[in-house]
């Protein structure tokens, strides 16, 4: 009977024991795993906050004498008739030499008046109908080919806009000066025309704002390369005749182009004067639809110059390292932090844990996070701040939900790895009579 009663408790003890380890295993390898991931994230990006200071202490060289370029507008609208004549009103009230300007527009598988509108404003239109090769890249390839047909000339320089876009009076003016020192490509300073329409549109928006600023604006001064961010900017000639056409047809043919010439050695320039102004989404689906497809073409810009890249960043190239980082680990250290965190809350669960622990080590890696995200936004809200259009109350207000907004990110970015994404035309309203009916003249650039 004795030996029976010291079994039993001895097999008690050592259940009791294991349980308890695996409680202590679950909690240290929690707090470790976020502890890993957060050092991670601090290796990889900490050079962004460097780039801060470079934006307020370093000063840009002066302009080279400026050239008098010929220049081609590149548009490609997908029923944009609420738009399009914006942006081309826009281009026609453009400081710089009219006659050294020629609007181009690709009516892509367009229902609407787009084509019309924009013929009566005096561009050259075409139409394509192919519900196959679907996206913005083979839009821009068939209209490259069109100007190459009809403008065998060519042209010295070739802008790519949004239809929702509308510039300043002087954006050619100030892209030229650049452009003339010498860059065979340069990208603009993207503004909102709707940021205070709500914390989505906001959040976008302060994030373009940051990108501008102390992304790009910081890489032109530190004279490493910029990166393409979807719509306002201008390659040469040169750049032209390489591609042929344009031959980028992933979700992302604006990254897909900058990693394209970046791993050729070309350095990307930024014009932080050139302002444009382009409508964010504020409908929350239109905005996942938006981020998941941003998700999915990353993953398959990686796929295509992942290795590029690294071999470039390996060999001492600052650009290839950059456009790393921009592009890949933020979004595998989110799903890892993710996935981690779920499987060892689900084992602790399991073995009897307090999931308190988990509980409280996922709030302490979120806090740390708003917090990091809050910083970035104040910063690029109080240097912006005369350049977003909005009231002083939402420019307050939308600087503490932007780290909500980049949150949303992160089921965004595990969704796009399981989920088939396919490239989708994103609605847009605002036109510059919209803004005007609503009270709304802040918003606009003129």
């Amino acid at each position: 009977m004795f030996l029976k009663r010291l079994n039993a408790y001895t097999i008690a003890m050592h259940s009791t024991v294991n349980m308890a380890c695996g409680k202590e295993f679950c909690m240290e390898t929690l707090k470790t795993v976020n502890w890993l991931i957060g050092i991670v994230f601090f290796v990889c990006y900490a050079y962004q906050f460097l780039y801060i200071p470079a934006v307020w202490l370093r000063r840009a060289k002066p302009h080279s004498v400026a050239k008098a370029n010929r220049y081609a507008v590149l548009i490609c609208a997908r029923n944009e008739q609420a738009v399009i004549a914006d942006l081309i009103a826009s281009l026609h009230a453009q400081t710089y030499d009219a006659g050294l300007i020629r609007i181009f527009v690709l009516a892509d598988n367009c229902t609407d008046d787009t084509a019309r509108i924009a013929r009566t404003t005096g561009a050259t239109v075409y139409e394509r109908f192919n519900k196959v090769q679907v996206g913005k890249g083979y839009a821009l390839e068939v209209l490259m080919k069109h100007i190459r047909t009809d403008c065998p000339e060519g042209f010295d320089g070739y802008f790519v806009f949004d239809a929702d876009n509308i510039l300043t009076p002087d954006f050619i003016e100030q892209m030229n000066l650049t452009f003339s020192d010498g860059y065979d490509i340069v990208t603009s300073y993207r503004n909102s025309k709707n940021y205070g329409d709500n914390w989505l549109s906001a959040g976008s928006g302060l994030w373009y704002l940051r990108e501008s600023r102390y992304l790009n604006h910081a890489r032109h001064l530190l004279g490493t390369s910029c990166a393409v961010g979807g719509t306002g900017f201008l390659f040469s000639r040169k750049v032209a005749e390489e591609m042929g056409a344009w031959p980028f047809h992933s979700l992302v043919e604006d990254i897909e182009f900058s990693a394209h010439e970046i791993v050729k050695g070309r350095r990307i320039a930024f014009c932080p004067d050139a302002v444009l102004y382009d409508e964010q989404p504020s409908d929350l689906k239109q905005s996942w639809r938006q981020r998941s497809r941003w998700c999915k073409g990353a993953l398959q810009v990686f796929s295509r110059y992942g290795l590029e890249l690294i071999k470039g960043a390996a060999k001492g190239s600052f650009s290839c390292f950059d456009l790393t980082m921009s592009t890949m680990p933020a979004y595998v250290l989110s799903v890892a932090a993710i996935v981690c965190n779920v499987v060892l809350a689900v084992y602790g669960a399991v073995v009897g844990d307090d999931l308190m622990i988990a509980v409280r080590s996922i709030a302490e890696m979120a806090f740390n996070m708003y917090l990091t995200v809050f910083i970035l936004g104040a910063i690029t809200t109080v240097t912006e701040w005369s350049r977003i259009r909005t009231s002083p109350l939402k420019k307050v207000l939308y600087t503490f939900t932007f780290p909500l907004f980049m949150f949303t990110y992160i089921p965004i970015a595990v969704s796009a790895v399981f989920c088939k994404i396919e490239w989708k035309p994103v609605e847009h309203r605002v036109s510059a009579a919209s803004l005007r009916a609503r009270g709304r003249q802040e918003a606009l650039p003129f």
